[in-house]
């Protein structure tokens, strides 16, 4: 759009008001302009793997969220128990973790994954042509986890093995209307631990300061404080007590694993929110945005006392 060449006087309230405009809609033009994808097909499969990429530098993942989730909240400072702080630095040693393809505990984790999600096809390597069926960019899927580590391949081994049901379900594509080009599973099972790990701000120290960090710090202490008082009010046995032991250990198996439960739980509702907003692989930035929306959303529910509160959590169930 071309503007006449302006004049010596002075613009009334409505000419500017329509040159604003008219700037406005210029500016929007070119950033839609900027965004569309060509049609070349070549070019759509080229950027699909770009989508999807988790190799090398994590600048494209965590850009995806630093830009659209930046917010201005003044942080207010809180304290941790003891048994948070634990937990809190036992799972932010598991995020540093890199996947190591020497290590003979990361290449039987992966051998395991395989044996699970196709238990009557043999692999018949850790580089293998086989890899991309579950979803992996190319025949060796340690490329894939250098954008995460080995926490992502801990969290898709700990969906395998404790919802196997829900697992085999998003993995094979079971239910619902697909897509004719629907997300890549293992890939896409990467990109949600990464925005867990974002969305928790699980790198801080000495720890979060994102109000889903600080609701996630609570879940880690679960029903420790429900046990607590129902030992000392009602059973009356002190916190070195042989019960209190008893009903801590409890507590520890289930809410140290809160992290891979949430995990699972994220990727069920993606799956959902993919089937609900007939999403395509161009549209899987949207899609996993809306599930980080939803995830904080339930993470500050009032009843919320541990992960399995969360009214996601019956997703892993249908």
């Amino acid at each position: 759009m071309r503007f006449r060449n302006s004049r010596q006087c002075f613009p009334s309230c409505s000419s500017l008001h329509r040159v604003d405009q008219d700037r406005a809609y210029r500016r929007r033009k070119k950033s839609e302009e900027e965004l569309q994808w060509p049609s070349s097909s070549a070019h759509v499969i080229s950027q699909l793997a770009k989508c999807f990429t988790m190799v090398g530098s994590r600048a494209w993942i965590g850009g995806l969220f630093t830009r659209s989730n930046r917010r201005h909240e003044r942080f207010i400072d809180y304290p941790l128990s003891i048994l948070q702080e634990q937990r809190f630095q036992r799972l932010q040693d598991r995020i540093l973790v890199p996947f190591d393809e020497t290590r003979l505990d990361h290449q039987e984790a992966l051998r395991s994954l395989w044996r699970i999600s196709f238990p009557s096809v043999a692999l018949t390597g850790l580089v293998s042509e086989q890899w991309k069926d579950m979803g992996w960019q190319g025949p060796n899927p340690s490329t894939d986890f250098r954008g995460c580590g080995f926490v992502s391949l801990e969290n898709l081994l700990f969906f395998a093995r404790t919802y196997p049901v829900s697992f085999r379900r998003l993995l094979l594509k079971q239910r619902g209307d697909r897509a004719k080009w629907e997300y890549p599973f293992a890939v896409a099972g990467i990109n949600i631990s990464f925005m867990l790990i974002q969305m928790l701000d699980l790198h801080a120290d000495p720890k979060p300061k994102c109000v889903p960090g600080m609701n996630f710090l609570k879940l880690l202490e679960g029903v420790y404080k429900h046990i607590y008082i129902y030992t000392h009010m009602c059973v009356f046995v002190s916190e070195n007590s042989a019960l209190f032991e008893f009903l801590s250990d409890m507590n520890v198996a289930e809410d140290e694993k809160a992290f891979d439960v949430l995990y699972c739980i994220a990727f069920a509702m993606m799956d959902a929110q993919w089937l609900a907003m007939h999403a395509s692989y161009m549209e899987f930035n949207d899609v996993l945005q809306a599930t980080r929306n939803q995830l904080e959303r339930e993470l500050s529910l009032d009843d919320i006392h541990r992960i399995q509160d969360l009214p996601a959590y019956n997703l892993l169930f249908q």
